[in-house]
């Protein structure tokens, strides 16, 4: 355990940023189930509305420090590929 005031603190916020990581990363999994269930049940027109909203909450964890950039634009390209595939079978 740490003896410091200034550790303790670290500690107490390491703990509150470890909580709001975790939510974050669980919002944009959420996102993402929601496109590969429109994609899955052959919905085009809900997999590129969910696709839209999954692709801003991925930004969203890159600006908050959550996802690199570099995998967040490949979740994005993926999803939007699959989209677009789903898209032009119909």
């Amino acid at each position: 355990m740490a003896n410091h005031l200034s550790a303790k603190k670290r500690i107490r916020q390491n703990k509150k940023r470890r909580e709001h990581n975790r939510q974050r990363n669980s919002r944009i999994k959420t996102f993402i189930k929601r496109v590969e269930d429109a994609l899955n049940d052959g919905k085009a027109k809900d997999a590129q509305d969910a696709f839209r909203s999954a692709m801003s909450e991925i930004h969203k964890g890159v600006t908050k420090g959550v996802v690199t950039s570099n995998a967040a634009d490949r979740k994005i390209s993926r999803l939007n590929k699959r989209v677009k595939q789903l898209a032009l079978a119909q």
